[in-house]
């Protein structure tokens, strides 16, 4: 059953429209190549190229093709698709760890596209908190210095962020672990470690980019358990980049699936199915 993205995307039961979505994101592209090609892709005849044929054309690739959406306050988003649809461009697009190349893009009516570079390091250390599929832990620290290196880099004072790193810590199911190095604990707890270094900057949104994929059937179910709960318990925004299908549709209130760049489906769970 194939709905329209366009009609999919009310719900009735949602905020009423006057709630500004956490972001907004309208017509983006994201072209990878030669520079004066893809200025030409976005509203040209190149943009209803497939794959194959904008590159054999222009040399270039469109990683994101004219996306548009909200993420609503305290909602989970899952941007679902196989490898190479485009998801985890467009997650680094909204916080332009990858520049775009064309559109709009928005946090809480704020222009992205127009922050310079103090707003974007504003925007990605206090806003929006990523939480990577490799997990991107310091060797050489403990869990507790690990999960207080955003604050440090912050300059929060010794005491207050060791004390925000071990509440953390705590939260994530850690307790007792705080000592140890990255390369004493499983793969889980690694991962538990890169979420609550992502929560103690306190962030708006949480960006997830496949998270879980690099483990085990029964640490990836545990890690979803503690997602799920920290979503309830908190009512925090996140963005969850997955290729897995029952994992979108156990986490997300509403879904997303890409393909070539596109959103191609848009909707709740229910709706998806």
């Amino acid at each position: 059953m194939t709905h329209d993205v366009n009609a999919m995307t009310h719900d009735p039961a949602a905020p009423e429209a006057a709630d500004t979505p956490v972001f907004s994101v309208g017509g983006l592209w994201k072209v990878f190549g030669p520079k004066a090609a893809a200025a030409k892709v976005p509203g040209s005849e190149h943009a209803e190229l497939a794959p194959a044929a904008l590159r054999e054309a222009t040399g270039c690739t469109a990683a994101v093709r004219d996306v548009s959406f909200d993420v609503r306050k305290g909602e989970v988003f899952v941007v679902m698709g196989l490898s190479g649809s485009g998801k985890s461009t467009l997650v680094r697009c909204l916080t332009r760890l990858i520049e775009p190349t064309a559109g709009t893009l928005s946090i809480d009516g704020e222009d992205v596209l127009a922050m310079d570079a103090a707003r974007l390091r504003e925007l990605r250390r206090h806003r929006a908190a990523m939480v990577f599929q490799h997990f991107g832990l310091l060797p050489h620290r403990t869990v507790l210095d690990n999960v207080a290196y955003g604050l440090e880099i912050q300059g929060v004072s010794r005491a207050e962020r060791r004390a925000k790193a071990a509440e953390m810590v705590a939260k994530v199911g850690l307790d007792g672990l705080e000592d140890r190095r990255p390369g004493q604990l499983s793969g889980g707890q690694q991962q538990r470690v890169g979420l609550a270094r992502a929560l103690a900057a306190d962030p708006e949104v949480l960006l997830f980019d496949e998270p879980f994929s690099a483990l085990d059937p029964l640490i990836r179910r545990e890690m979803q358990d503690e997602v799920a709960r920290l979503h309830h318990d908190e009512g925090r925004t996140m963005v969850f980049i997955t290729h897995d299908l029952a994992e979108a549709l156990r986490l997300g209130d509403r879904i997303a699936l890409m393909r070539d760049g596109r959103i191609v489906q848009l909707g709740t769970p229910e709706e998806i199915v």
